[in-house]
């Protein structure tokens, strides 16, 4: 085995974070050895919780876990790749919406950076947890 260590990135918003993330992060953990959850902020999107909200919110889940870092990023997924030495961008897709946006996403990420995507389907039982979902329930109360 080489010393070179597998590195994940783990891209989204992440407004919030959710058990179906989280799903896909332990299932990325299990295929390489480090995996970095980058939390996206577009200024044209409004979000429920501020980038420091979530970014403490995902450190606090994952405090202790030496395999997982966590970092907010402004620019392209492709740059965040490029810093933390990430070989692969790993994504979740719940439906065939979700499949193809990623699909697209994914070929500009390997035409423009040369990095990889690993879609990872939902699991059956989390398929319907979204952040979307999440917000509207917290923003009716």
């Amino acid at each position: 085995m080489s010393d070179t260590q597998r590195i994940a990135l783990f891209v989204g918003s992440f407004d919030p974070f959710t058990e179906g993330h989280a799903d896909i992060a332990s299932r990325a953990l299990q295929l390489f050895d480090r995996l970095v959850i980058g939390i996206g902020v577009n200024p044209e999107k409004k979000y429920l919780f501020s980038e420091e909200e979530r970014l403490a919110a995902i450190r606090q889940r994952y405090a202790g876990n030496q395999r997982i870092s966590v970092e907010v990023y402004h620019d392209m997924t492709i740059d965040l790749a490029r810093r933390t030495g990430a070989s692969c961008i790993v994504k979740g897709v719940r439906t065939m919406k979700d499949f193809l946006y990623e699909r697209r996403q994914a070929e500009y990420n390997y035409e423009h950076g040369g990095i990889e995507t690993l879609l990872l389907p939902a699991r059956k039982e989390l398929k319907l947890v979204s952040s979307s979902r999440i917000r509207k329930k917290l923003t009716k109360k």
